[in-house]
This record gives structure tokens, sequence and C-alpha cells, in this order.
């Protein structure tokens, strides 16, 4: 391959570009990842559909920067998320607990509450009666 000067300028403008974009950026903090345990509902848990209950988890060991702060819970049913219809949404992970609706769905004891900010996290199974 010759190398014209239009090649040669157009490598060395490529080679800038990509030193520029490699370099760190220094005021980027680092971020947590937050997994708070679901206290409730837990195994042995009966909910009748139409109630309101108070789902609660563990924010003790929150750490400083967590990565989203933003909940979001979910039904699932046999490990299938149902994130189509959401129970709660927008929301501060950091409240420790949020009211939810119970949806009208049929009578099941393999029901669990996902609980979403920046993982998702799994209550065990409880009973829905409708």
């Amino acid at each position: 391959m010759i190398m014209t000067p239009f090649t040669t300028f157009l490598l060395t403008l490529l080679s800038l570009f990509a030193f520029a974009i490699a370099l760190p950026i220094s005021n980027l903090q680092a971020r947590d990842v937050f997994v708070p345990p679901i206290l409730y509902p837990h195994a042995g848990t009966v909910w009748q559909a139409g109630n309101h209950h108070n789902v609660t988890w563990d924010i003790s060991g929150a750490p400083v920067n967590i990565t989203n702060k933003v909940g979001m819970v979910i039904l699932a049913t046999n490990g299938l998320e149902d994130i189509e219809h959401p129970l709660a949404s927008n929301f501060n992970i950091l409240d420790g607990r949020v009211e939810i609706q119970v949806p009208d769905v049929p009578t099941g004891n393999n029901y669990a509450i996902v609980l979403f900010g920046d993982s998702g996290n799994f209550s065990p199974n409880f009973t829905i009666i409708n």
C-alpha cells in the first residue's frame, strides 16, 4: 500500500481520536450494586387479592454510591416475572418499603416479589388467594 499524504493524515487523525477516547475520565465515581434482602413477604405469607400490603426490604447494608436508586416491584409466578405490570415503580430504593395492591390473580402458592433497583431480588415464594 502506498502512503499518500491524505492516507497519512487520515491514519494520524484516527490514532489521535482513539487516544482521546481511551483517556480515563477523572470525575466518574465508583458505584456499588445494592442487593437488599426482601423481608416481607416471606415464606408462609398469605395475601388476599385486592388487599394492600407493604413490601419491605433491609436497607441496613446500603452502600454510599448506589448505581440505581429508583425502585420497581413486580410479581413473579413460577419464576416468570411480570415486568409489563409493575406493582410499584419510581420509588427510592432506600425507603425500605413500598405499598402495593395485591393483583387479581389465580389462587396459588408459587408467587414471589421481585425488587428492582440496580439488581433484581426475589422474595421467597408465598401464597395469594383470590
